[in-house]
């Protein structure tokens, strides 16, 4: 069976079109494999397909520029580049001409490039999104391999580039940040009764834990990570808990209680909601989770303080068992 896949250009006005051949398959139904499109197929649909589609919206975009947008005359072309575009399913090579500004009008330089108003960046934003959400997960190398296994990315594309292109998301977000405050309760109880009923509670653990220092081994530097954890109530069965990670490291974070406010923020936290804050004592980690809201439990984690500062267990002797060992921790909660 030959499959042949056509895309079809409709103008806005829905007069012209214009047909290309995207990709042309010979397809055996005879066995489970052939059933459907394969991985490497599917790559290659997607490659071409894109590359068809940003090139023809490149070209719209282009056409109305080469005309003065004053007097209406045609500008002259300068120079020709090419300019590449690293997007999801692949990298496009794409025409950049530099025309020539006309003198009806006074400008501050003779020429321009107009495709540079559209690509105010070489990288797709989903692209970024991608690697970023990966490069958040598990590291760059295996970000890249599972990037790689879906989407037809050239094999050009490396772990500095995930990495290059993850910090300057992370560095995007950064500045987008509020200032470092050192309380972010928010308004007076009397504005507070005036909130909708809070839907759930909070739950907060953080711990932190010296890293070796890669480039100077002799030396440790404190991480410090948590989660929070959104939940419901039995009777608010049909709503998802909700769960985020946030981490830092506490020598170099100038914003760290701003972090964890923007984590608890964007999960709603409300100044009426209960919120439970669980830690080891720590004192970077009890400043960092004071004045976070009015309604906040802190509880002192005694299984991490004991598994930490005591080495021992307690023997207890049961009747119908030899011997159990009971970690200290266990007579502690009791």
């Amino acid at each position: 069976m030959h499959v042949k896949l056509q895309l079809v250009m409709c103008s806005d006005e829905g007069h012209e079109e214009t047909v290309t051949d995207v990709i042309t398959l010979n397809k055996n139904g005879q066995r489970i494999e052939h059933l459907g499109l394969t991985l490497a197929e599917a790559k290659q649909l997607l490659s071409t397909l894109q590359r068809h589609l940003l090139q023809q919206q490149v070209d719209t975009f282009l056409d109305p520029c080469f005309t003065c947008s004053d007097c209406g005359a045609l500008l002259k072309v300068k120079a020709h580049a090419s300019r590449s575009f690293r997007t999801l399913f692949g990298t496009c090579k794409l025409d950049s001409p530099r025309l020539e500004h006309c003198d009806c009008t006074r400008r501050t330089t003779s020429s321009f490039r107009p495709l540079s108003a559209l690509l105010t960046e070489s990288v797709a934003p989903e692209l970024l999104y991608m690697e970023a959400k990966w490069s958040s997960l598990v590291s760059y190398g295996m970000s890249l391999d599972a990037l790689k296994d879906f989407l037809p990315l050239e094999v050009t594309l490396d772990v500095k580039t995930v990495r290059y292109d993850t910090l300057k998301v992370a560095k995007r977000l950064e500045a987008e940040l509020g200032d470092e405050q050192p309380c972010f309760i928010e308004g007076s109880p009397s504005d507070w009764d005036f909130l909708p009923l809070p839907d759930g509670s909070f739950k907060v653990g953080i711990d932190g834990g010296d890293v070796r220092n890669w480039f100077a081994k002799q030396h440790n530097f404190e991480v410090i990570v948590g989660k929070s954890t959104h939940t419901f109530g039995e009777d608010e069965a049909d709503k998802t808990p909700s769960s985020k990670r946030f981490g830092f490291v506490q020598t170099l974070d100038t914003k760290p209680k701003r972090h964890l406010y923007e984590v608890l923020h964007a999960q709603g936290l409300q100044m009426n909601q209960d919120i439970t804050f669980l830690a080891d004592g720590n004192d970077t980690l009890r400043a960092l989770q004071l004045e976070m809201s009015p309604q906040a439990i802190h509880i002192l984690d005694w299984f991490h303080v004991v598994r930490q500062e005591v080495a021992c267990v307690i023997v207890r002797h049961d009747a119908n068992r030899d011997r159990t060992w009971c970690p200290i921790t266990s007579t502690l909660e009791r």
